[in-house]
């Protein structure tokens, strides 16, 4: 019998609701800020995915316009 390897790495893609969680805000404040351009999205089929690479871009956009 084979076992699957474990992954070690963090998915590139995640799914809107763990992105969120990673910004610290609610689902719907994560929509709001797709549609806003704030947080870039890809859609696969008919779910919408956040590159993991758009969180860092997306907490970089924001604290330049706080500053």
């Amino acid at each position: 019998m084979t076992t699957a390897p474990l992954i070690s790495e963090p998915p590139h893609l995640l799914r809107v609701e763990d992105a969120a969680r990673l910004l610290g805000v609610g689902r719907s404040t994560a929509y709001d800020l797709i549609a806003g351009g704030l947080l870039r999205s890809v859609k696969i089929g008919r779910r919408r995915l956040v590159p993991r690479e758009a969180i860092t871009e997306t907490i970089d956009r924001l604290e330049q316009e706080a500053a």
